[in-house]
C-alpha cells in the first residue's frame, strides 16, 4: 500500500484461523502493530507486510517456523517496550520467569510490573509473552487464556 505524503500510514488487517482460535493481525505502515486473539473475520486490502506476517504465523502453527522475521511497532510505554524486547530474546521452546525478565530490564523487584507489561503485549505469539511463567514454572496469567498459553508452550516443546 502506498502512502500519500501528509496522510496517516496505511492500515491493513486480516484474520487467520489457527488451532487455538482466530487471530487478527494488524499492520500499520511498514510494521506489525498487533496480533490478537478473537474478533470477527476481516478481509480487505492487504499489504505485502501483512501477507508476510500471515505466512509466518501459518508456518509457526504448522511447526515450520521458530523465529519470526518481521518489523514490529507495538504501542506502549517505555517500560513495556523494554519488557517486550526482552521477551523477544527468549529462545523458542524455553521459558523464563517474571522475576528473570524483571532482572533483565534492570529492576529485579519489578516482577508484577513485568506481569502487567506482559498482559498488555499487543503482538501475541511474535512477541512471545506465552514463554513467561511464574516462579517454579507455574503457568500463570495469559491475556488470551491459560489454555492457549499451555498449547503454545507444548507446541514449541514438541518441536524443539
Amino acid at each position: 500500500m502506498m502512502r500519500v505524503p501528509g496522510t496517516a500510514p496505511a492500515i491493513s488487517v486480516a484474520t487467520l484461523t489457527t488451532p487455538i482460535g482466530r487471530i487478527s493481525v494488524t499492520a500499520v505502515g511498514r510494521a506489525v502493530r498487533a496480533v490478537q486473539f478473537g474478533g470477527p473475520p476481516r478481509r480487505g486490502p492487504r499489504s505485502s507486510l501483512l501477507e508476510r506476517a500471515l505466512r509466518q504465523l501459518e508456518a509457526y502453527f504448522a511447526g515450520r517456523l521458530r523465529h519470526f522475521d518481521l518489523p514490529l511497532d507495538p504501542a506502549g510505554t517505555t517500560f513495556q517496550k523494554r519488557v517486550w524486547r526482552e521477551l523477544g530474546r527468549i529462545p523458542f521452546g524455553d521459558t523464563v520467569t517474571y522475576g528473570e525478565i524483571a532482572a533483565q530490564v534492570g529492576n529485579a523487584r519489578a516482577s508484577r510490573a513485568v506481569g502487567g507489561a506482559n498482559h498488555r503485549n499487543p503482538i501475541a505469539i511474535i512477541i512471545p509473552c506465552h514463554r513467561v511463567v511464574g516462579a517454579g514454572g507455574a503457568l500463570t496469567g495469559y491475556a488470551s487464556g491459560i489454555e492457549r498459553k499451555a498449547w503454545l508452550l507444548e507446541h514449541e516443546r514438541r518441536l524443539r
